[in-house]
C-alpha cells in the first residue's frame, strides 16, 4: 500500500471521526433549565430553584427533612425546542447512591408531547463520581426531526442539584415552554411518594397522576420522613395549591398517627377553609407476607389510621380518606417488600386516580 493510499485511507477515517463527534457531542448551545418553566414544586419561590423547600420561612425542621427536602424528586422543566437533538448537562452538589434506580436517584427523564400525550422519549443516569460527573454532557435524544416540540423533563428523585443546562444542537432554537399541566395539587407523602425503587425520575406516583389526568400532582414526597409532623403542617398550611392528597400513613407508627393526624388537619384547615384533603390509605407491604413482627406493627399502624380517620371524615369538612393498592393479584409488585416497583407504582396512581378525580370535581378542580 503506498504513501498516498494510506494518507487517503487515515483522512476519511478522521472525516467520519468528525462527524461522529460534531453529530454525537459539539456544537451544542446549552440553557439553564431555571430560565425555562420549571413546574411540579409545592412551593414556588425557594433559595435555589432545584430545591423544594425555603428552611428560613419556617421553624423546627431537622437534619433528615432539609436533606430530603434539597433533593429534586418531582421538579420538571417544561421547554419548547425544535433541536433534532437534546442533552443534558448537570451540576451536582450531591449525587445520590439510594436503592432507587440511577436512571431515577441521578438521572434525568424526558418526555414529548405526542397525540396530546405525553410519549416517553429518553433518558440518562449519571455515576457517582461528582468531580468526574459535574458538567458532563449526557444525551436524552437523538435523530429526530426538526419540528417545534413540546417538552418536559424530570429532575432526579434523590440526588441534589445546582445547575441544570438543556443542550440542543447550534442553529436550533429553544424556549420557555407552558405551564402544561392544570390547578396545582400538592402530593405529600413518604418515600412511595419521592420515588424510592422507580426505575426512572417520571415513574413516580406523582408523575403517573399528572399525566394521567393532566392535573399538575406537585411532588413534596420526603422518603422515611412523612408522620404529619408540625413543621411540615406549618408550611403546608401557606402552600399555594387547590388542593392536598396525603400519603401520611406509610411512616410512622401507631402512635405518631394518634399523635399527630387532628393537629394536622386542624392547622392546614385554619388557614386552607374548603380546601380538599384527601388522605390515602397506606398500601400492603409485601414484607407483611411471612414477617410476624413487621405484620404486627402495621396492622396497628392501620388499625389507628382507619379508625380516627373514620372520626375525622365526620368531624372535619373537606377531609376525606379514600383506598390504594400497589399490589397485583400474584403479589409480585414489590422490590424489597416495603417499596413496589414501577408496575406496583402505576397500580397505586390507577387505584387512586379516580377517587381522587371525582372529589376534586366536586370543588370545580377538572
Amino acid at each position: 500500500m503506498n504513501t498516498i493510499t494510506i494518507m487517503r485511507k487515515f483522512s476519511a477515517f478522521l472525516i467520519c471521526l468528525l462527524a461522529g463527534i460534531t453529530s454525537f457531542g459539539q456544537p451544542h448551545v446549552f440553557t439553564e433549565a431555571a430560565d425555562l418553566t420549571i413546574v411540579g414544586k409545592v412551593f414556588q419561590d425557594t433559595p435555589e430553584p432545584y430545591q423544594r423547600m425555603d428552611f428560613t420561612k419556617y421553624s423546627g425542621w431537622t437534619e433528615k427533612d432539609v436533606n430530603r427536602l434539597e433533593m429534586s424528586s418531582g421538579i420538571i422543566v417544561s421547554f419548547k425546542t425544535d433541536s433534532p437533538e437534546i442533552w443534558v448537562k448537570p451540576e451536582f452538589k450531591e449525587i445520590s447512591n439510594s436503592m432507587a434506580s440511577g436512571y431515577a436517584a441521578r438521572g434525568f427523564d424526558l418526555y414529548i408531547k405526542k397525540d396530546g400525550g405525553w410519549l416517553w422519549a429518553g433518558s440518562c443516569a449519571y455515576a457517582l463520581d461528582k468531580a468526574k460527573e459535574n458538567g458532563k454532557e449526557r444525551n436524552l435524544v437523538t435523530d429526530m426531526d426538526s419540528s417545534m416540540k413540546e417538552c418536559i423533563m424530570y429532575l432526579p428523585t434523590y440526588s441534589k442539584v445546582k445547575s441544570v443546562k438543556i443542550g440542543i444542537k447550534e442553529g436550533s432554537t429553544i424556549e420557555k415552554g407552558e405551564i402544561p399541566f392544570r390547578h396545582r395539587i400538592c402530593l405529600h407523602g413518604s418515600s412511595f411518594m419521592h420515588g424510592a425503587s422507580t426505575g426512572r425520575a417520571g415513574q413516580t406516583v406523582p408523575g403517573y397522576l399528572t399525566r394521567m389526568t393532566g392535573m399538575q400532582f406537585c411532588s413534596l414526597g420526603v422518603s422515611g420522613d412523612c408522620w404529619m409532623q408540625p413543621q411540615f403542617a406549618n408550611a403546608l398550611k401557606d402552600a399555594d395549591v387547590d388542593a392536598f392528597v396525603f400519603d401520611a400513613f406509610s411512616n410512622g407508627n401507631d402512635k405518631t398517627v394518634k399523635e399527630n393526624l387532628f393537629n394536622f388537619i386542624e392547622t392546614i384547615q385554619a388557614s386552607k377553609p374548603g380546601v380538599p384533603l384527601i388522605f390515602m390509605h397506606t398500601i400492603w407491604r409485601e414484607r407483611r407476607n411471612f414477617d410476624l413482627r413487621h405484620d404486627k406493627g402495621e396492622a396497628k399502624k392501620i388499625a389507628m389510621a382507619d379508625s380516627l380517620m373514620k372520626i375525622a371524615v365526620k368531624k372535619y369538612k373537606d377531609v376525606y380518606y379514600i383506598p390504594s393498592n400497589a399490589t397485583s393479584d400474584q403479589h409480585d409488585t414489590t422490590i424489597d417488600g416495603v417499596h413496589p416497583g414501577d408496575w406496583g407504582y402505576r397500580l397505586w396512581a390507577e387505584s387512586v386516580c379516580k377517587p381522587i378525580v371525582k372529589i376534586l370535581k366536586k370543588y370545580g378542580i377538572k
